[in-house]
C-alpha cells in the first residue's frame, strides 16, 4: 500500500496493473475546498490545470510550476466538463447557460452549441475534441434537475443525447439511446468512442456502465455494446492511456480497465471521484478530481492525449 494521503493506495486486482505505477510513488492531495470538483483539463504550454467546482460556480487553476491554486473564472455558468482543442484553447460545458463554449486565446468566449433543432440543450456535461476538429459532448439533465449545479428548468429536448459539432459548426445527434450520457473519450487511434451512462444516479436499476462505439469515417457511431460496468458507484469522467487502458472515476477512487474490459486495478481515494486527466510534461501525471479535493499521482504509463 502506498500514499501520503490516508485512504489512498494502488490496489492490484490483476498482475497487469503492476506495470502501470511506480512502487514508491504516492498519491498527493494538491488542494481542497471545493463542493463538487469536475472536468480537469491540462494546458501543456503553461503547465497548469483547469477544473470546475460546479456548485460554487467557479473554475479553479492549479499551477504546476508554483504549486499553487487560484480561481480561474468566477462566475463560470456552473461549468462542468472541460477539454483542450488542437490549438490549445479551452472548451467548456456550462450547466447554467446550457451551452458548450470555447475560450479564445484573447480571452473572448465563442459559443459552440446551445441548442439543437431550435430547442435549448439540457445541460452539457463532458466534452472531447477529435483530431479533425470536431467537438463531441454529452447532454444529460443534471444541471436543470435542481438549482445546485445550475438552474432548475424543464427539458426542451426529448431525451438526453450525445452530439457532435463539425468544424463547420453543424451540430448532429450521434446517439439517442442513453439514460444519462456522461463522460466520453476516444481510443488512442480514434477508431472507438467510449461513453459512460450514469442513469443509476436517479434510478437504482439504471445503467452504471461504459459503452464502446465504432467511429465511422463520416463521424457516425455504430455498435455501442457495454464495455464495462462499475463495481462501486458510477463511472463518470475518464481518460485513456497510450495503450488503450481506461482510467475512470468511481465512488472509491480511480478504476483502471484493460482494453479487454477487465478491471485490473484501482487508485483508492477517500472520497467520490468525478473525473481525471493526464498532464505534466510527459503526460504521466494523473490528476484526479475528488469531491472536495484535487489529487495527483505519477504513473509508469502516459496519457494518449491532452485535455
Amino acid at each position: 500500500m502506498f500514499g501520503e494521503v490516508e485512504g489512498t493506495r494502488f490496489e492490484v486486482l490483476d498482475p497487469r496493473f503492476s506495470a502501470c505505477f511506480i512502487g514508491h510513488a504516492r498519491v498527493e492531495r494538491l488542494w481542497t475546498g471545493a463542493r463538487w470538483s469536475e472536468g480537469p483539463a491540462w494546458f501543456a504550454a503553461g503547465r497548469y490545470l483547469i477544473w470546475s467546482d460546479i456548485p460554487n460556480n467557479r473554475m479553479m487553476r492549479y499551477d504546476e510550476a508554483g504549486n499553487n491554486v487560484s480561481v480561474f473564472r468566477a462566475p463560470s455558468n456552473n461549468s462542468n466538463g472541460n477539454t483542450v482543442d488542437g490549438e490549445g484553447r479551452l472548451v467548456t460545458c456550462e450547466h447554467q447557460s446550457r451551452r458548450v463554449t470555447r475560450t479564445e486565446h484573447d480571452g473572448s468566449i465563442t459559443v459552440i452549441a446551445d441548442q439543437f433543432e431550435g430547442k435549448r440543450l439540457n445541460s452539457p456535461n463532458d466534452v472531447v475534441v477529435k483530431s479533425d476538429g470536431s467537438i463531441w459532448f454529452t447532454d444529460p439533465s443534471y444541471g436543470i434537475l435542481t438549482d445546485y449545479e445550475g438552474d432548475q428548468a424543464e427539458m426542451e429536448q426529448k431525451g438526453c443525447y450525445v452530439f457532435r459539432v463539425d468544424p463547420s459548426g453543424e451540430i448532429k445527434k450521434v446517439a439517442d439511446d442513453f439514460d444519462k450520457p456522461n463522460g466520453l473519450a476516444f481510443s488512442p487511434d480514434e477508431s472507438l468512442l467510449y461513453i459512460a451512462d450514469t442513469g443509476a444516479s436517479h434510478d437504482p436499476d439504471g445503467p452504471r456502465h461504459i459503452r464502446c462505439f465504432t467511429v465511422g469515417a463520416d463521424g457516425s457511431l455504430s455498435g455501442g455494446d457495454v464495455f464495462a460496468t462499475c463495481t462501486n458507484g458510477l463511472f463518470d469522467g475518464f481518460r485513456l492511456d497510450r495503450d488503450g487502458r481506461i482510467w475512470s472515476s468511481a465512488a472509491d477512487g480511480v478504476h483502471c480497465i484493460d482494453p479487454d474490459g477487465t478491471l485490473i486495478g484501482k487508485i483508492t481515494i477517500p472520497e467520490f471521484v468525478a473525473n481525471v486527466t493526464f498532464g505534466g510534461p510527459k503526460r504521466n501525471r494523473l490528476f484526479i478530481c475528488g469531491t472536495t479535493s484535487l489529487y495527483s499521482a505519477y504513473l509508469a504509463i502516459n496519457g494518449c492525449t491532452l485535455g
